[in-house]
């Protein structure tokens, strides 16, 4: 019987180490909170952190929800990440954040629970309702063809922001 607990013995500490090594191998790397729409912009991780850094910086909150699994996010996101206008204003001028889950503000669902949709958000905390894209049923959503609209609503988020303060 020494024979078998011998060989138990050292079959648990290969299977120990065999599995300490392979986690060695396969290194998970952390998400960035970009998530792939911009990493040259600074992005906040919660709606509330949001808000609070729109209110220091007085600049308008802009809040992207999407899913890693859609199509349709996945495909804005491409054109969203490779347009310059787009991150350079994203960078400058907006606090962004970009949700996979819902809130439970519903203020930041106005016209339904879809993805992807962005929203702007000014520092009144007002979810601006006449800053929308070019949908009639979706009126938060925006295709890769629409990112020059896109453009033109952060531009508006901006001049709205000025005027208002």
């Amino acid at each position: 019987m020494p024979g078998l607990a011998v060989w138990t013995a050292c079959s648990l500490l290969l299977f120990t180490f065999g599995s300490l090594a392979l986690k060695e191998k396969i290194k998970i790397k952390p998400q960035k909170l970009s998530r792939g729409w911009g990493d040259r912009i600074t992005w906040v991780q919660t709606y509330e952190e949001g808000l609070s850094t729109m209110m220091e910086t007085k600049k308008p909150l802009m809040v992207i929800h999407h899913k890693d699994d859609c199509p349709f996010s996945q495909a804005l996101k491409k054109v969203f990440e490779t347009d310059k206008s787009i991150q350079r204003m994203a960078k400058e001028d907006f606090v962004m954040l970009n949700l996979v889950h819902e809130t439970t503000d519903e203020n930041l669902a106005p016209d339904g629970h879809y993805v992807p949709r962005i929203l702007f958000v000014d520092p009144s905390m007002k979810v601006r309702a006449d800053i929308i894209g070019r949908y009639s049923n979706r009126y938060y959503t925006y295709e890769p063809a629409d990112i020059s609209y896109l453009v033109k609503n952060m531009r508006k988020a901006k001049i709205l922001l000025r005027e208002e303060l």
